[in-house]
């Protein structure tokens, strides 16, 4: 890998464009300093640490880069759990923050709001599809979702919640009850709501090996039962949640059949659709939301991460008529539409929008995915490339006929790409084998060719020692 000397390489470096250049092997000393040093005052839940991992401790961001504490330069595949949407410390939103930050940091929740919170809430309603145009803006993305549970149990005045196996919506008490992970739920089961988990439409999991093809399950089959069966043990639901490619559970992306009798049932039985556009939200998969994909539009939808490029502020945005049910000030919070991150996000839009950001991840996306079935062609360990714009999984198995996870397999290929100075750190799935890659949207294809080679590279090395 190279080193950065020259003026040019400096300035890709500056600009957010440049390509690996390693000075020590990853974590290097600096790194394995401050985890010990963090591991001496934060609690086990906090960090990989306590799993016996040394994380690589990140100095400084830009573009699509990420410099680490030892120096070392990585060209990013995760846009830090899809948030940098528009580039790491993206100069245009650091000036805002900065600018706002100068005049005032706060303003006091619901009491006395800012004019940035007015002019983001008229952005999001201008943006958001259909009727969605009234927003509660808060901080963090299980915020949102707890917003929209509440919002559908008030307006609905009923209770249960449906939602699917493998979604991830967040860790507070009402987020994780229709979270499915029972790692993280099992110390809380007595805290957590009523909620029905059913199967998401996973084609290349598919329990009919059917790769969803006229599939009881990929095609909502099984949900419509579950509604319309009198003693499925399943009633008065207020809501259906759903992630329109699922995150946590693998870069899932589900037939268009699939989401759009999701939609019907929810109207033909009065359920409201709640969309967790969390990861999917602001050109992530080559539209301005992950519904946009299915042509369906939601009652409620939750958004952040990519919302403000880095900085934490999340919005649950509904019909008018679903946010009519609240009564006044019965749901704030002290931090409720922080004008700091109110600037941070109208930035973020601006940006995305001028640069046409949706467009190119969506273009990024297609040649993404195109670059990676080749390699699947090359490369065993590869059973299934899938995604939509630049929301780009790939599930490692052992076997493609029985189709066994690759767990070990996968976690040596990740750590050979960290040794190349590529960061795709957000490896996992529900069977723990997916490599989840969400770069930032400005991303050069230069460094999006990089990163792609050092997999084929890692992926040739794990595979000989097979």
């Amino acid at each position: 890998m190279q080193t950065y000397s020259s003026n040019s390489d400096l300035h890709a470096l500056e600009d957010g464009t440049a390509l690996p250049a390693m000075v020590t092997p990853p974590p290097g000393p600096q790194s394995r300093k401050l985890t010990e040093r963090l591991g001496k005052v934060e609690p086990p839940t906090s960090s990989v640490i306590p799993r016996g991992q040394t994380p690589v401790f990140w100095e400084r961001t830009r573009g699509a880069n990420i410099v680490d504490a030892d120096g070392n330069v990585y060209v990013d595949l995760t846009a830090g759990f899809c948030v940098a949407t528009a580039g790491h410390s993206n100069p245009r939103i650091v000036q805002a923050i900065a600018k706002q930050s100068e005049t005032m940091m706060h303003s006091q929740g619901g009491v006395n709001p800012n004019r940035n919170r007015v002019e983001l809430a008229e952005k999001l309603s201008d943006r958001a599809p259909g009727e969605l145009a009234v927003s509660h803006i808060a901080n963090t993305g299980a915020e949102a979702v707890e917003t929209a549970l509440k919002t559908a149990r008030i307006f609905t005045g009923k209770h249960k919640i449906i939602a699917f196996q493998g979604g991830f919506h967040g860790k507070t008490t009402g987020a994780l009850s229709v979270s499915s992970q029972n790692y993280y739920r099992a110390p809380f089961q007595n805290m957590l709501a009523d909620t029905t988990h059913v199967p998401y439409a996973y084609p290349y999991r598919c329990p009919t090996h059917s790769d969803g093809d006229d599939c009881f399950f990929c095609d909502g089959g099984y949900l419509e039962h579950v509604l319309t069966m009198p003693d499925s043990g399943v009633a008065d639901v207020a809501a259906i949640i759903m992630e329109p490619v699922q995150g946590h559970g693998g870069w899932i992306v589900p037939p268009k059949k699939f989401v759009q009798k999701v939609r019907r049932l929810c109207d033909e039985h009065g359920i409201v659709l709640i969309a967790d556009e969390i990861i999917t939200g602001f050109g992530r998969t080559g539209n301005w939301f992950g519904m946009d994909e299915y042509d369906v539009v939601p009652d409620i939808m939750v958004v952040g991460k990519g919302l403000a490029s880095g900085f934490p502020i999340s919005a649950t945005i509904m019909t008018e008529e679903v946010a009519d049910a609240w009564g006044p000030m019965m749901h704030t919070s002290t931090f409720l539409g922080n004008p700091v991150g109110c600037a941070a996000a109208l930035a973020s839009l601006a940006e995305i929008e001028e640069k046409n950001l949706v467009q190119r991840g969506a273009e990024l996306g297609d040649y993404f995915i195109s670059r990676l079935q080749e390699l699947q062609q090359e490369h065993h360990l590869i059973g299934e490339v899938r995604g939509v714009g630049m929301m780009v999984g790939v599930e490692f198995v052992k076997d493609r006929e029985t189709r066994e996870p690759a767990t070990e397999e996968g976690a040596r290929v990740v750590d050979g790409l960290l040794q190349r100075g590529v960061i795709a750190t957000n490896y996992g799935g529900s069977y723990h084998n997916v490599l989840k890659m969400s770069p930032p949207l400005v991303i050069t294809q230069e460094q999006l060719d990089c990163a792609i080679e050092a997999l084929n590279e890692s992926l040739s090395t794990v595979e000989a020692a097979l």
